[in-house]
């Protein structure tokens, strides 16, 4: 398939915001972007903050919180932003996302509370214990692409699969041949699937776009989040993007998702914590 570049592919058709009125957006949640009938966390992340780029004058996520308070379906929503501080170097905003019930009621999705910043102004000085994660070579981990028998390899791919170059580590994919390993992780590679490179915005989506750590402890069913905080620590360099997440705690029906995004360069781009609920099926 050909390379597209930022500005004209999938994730950035269906991420576009349209002004409607200062601080107000028209948006469109695309099918695309689901998984079962909702839609990914991620991807509304990444929605909100293009809305918070235009509206914020700073150009970069540096921290984004959002909690989500109902599941947003495809369709119309309004995004407001509110420019709550700005500052030389920082300026922070919230936004909300609404959509609107049958009968006109209308319906908050998502709160974000988030920083903006220039990341290409930050300083080059990097003192880290943290590394890469070990990943088989790209060839050698599972894809979402059909079998031969033309079910997904990896079961329970959704609409969101096809828009994911998603390759996972075999090591964390017992849960797909019946034999989860307990051990809370999740490991791949991770790009667009029409080949866009990766960018500040687009790292919003990555940290919540792999199967659930839940999968590997055994549990079945939906893993709604309930809240997601990424910070992003510089611009990715284009290539392939490895990301790793670790649940090291369920208890009381909620689960932690502990994640690290590294580029092509060897670099730690994004982090994020969520908190996420098991909704089991027998």
């Amino acid at each position: 398939m050909a390379t597209v570049t930022a500005g004209n592919s999938e994730f950035d058709r269906d991420t576009a915001v349209a002004r409607r009125a200062p601080g107000v957006y028209d948006a469109h949640l695309s099918a695309g972007w689901t998984i079962i009938n909702a839609v990914n966390g991620g991807y509304l992340l990444a929605l909100l903050g293009r809305a918070l780029g235009d509206a914020l004058p700073h150009p970069d996520p540096l921290t984004v919180t959002a909690h989500y308070l109902t599941a947003s379906v495809p369709g119309p929503a309004v995004i407001r932003t509110e420019l709550v501080r700005t500052g030389r170097t920082l300026s922070t905003g919230t936004a909300t996302l609404v959509q609107f019930a049958d009968d006109g009621t209308e319906v908050e999705r998502i709160r974000v509370l988030a920083t903006y910043g220039d990341l290409a102004a930050l300083p080059d000085d990097v003192r880290t214990t943290a590394k890469p994660p070990a990943l088989p070579p790209y060839e050698h981990c599972l894809g979402t692409e059909s079998a031969p028998d033309g079910k997904p390899a990896i079961p329970g791919s959704t609409a969101i699969a096809e828009r994911l170059d998603l390759r996972l580590d075999p090591a964390t994919l017992g849960w797909a041949v019946g034999a989860p390993s307990g051990n809370g992780q999740m490991r791949g590679w991770f790009g667009l699937a029409d080949g866009r490179d990766p960018d500040p915005l687009s790292l919003l989506l990555t940290v919540d776009a792999l199967p659930p750590t839940a999968f590997e402890l055994g549990l079945r069913g939906w893993v709604p989040t309930v809240e997601l905080t990424c910070h992003v620590r510089c611009r990715p360099a284009p290539g392939p993007l490895r990301v790793a997440i670790t649940t090291r705690n369920l208890a009381g029906g909620f689960l932690e998702e502990d994640a690290e995004v590294w580029d092509s360069a060897d670099r730690l781009v994004a982090q994020s914590r969520q908190l996420a609920r098991t909704v089991l099926v027998s």
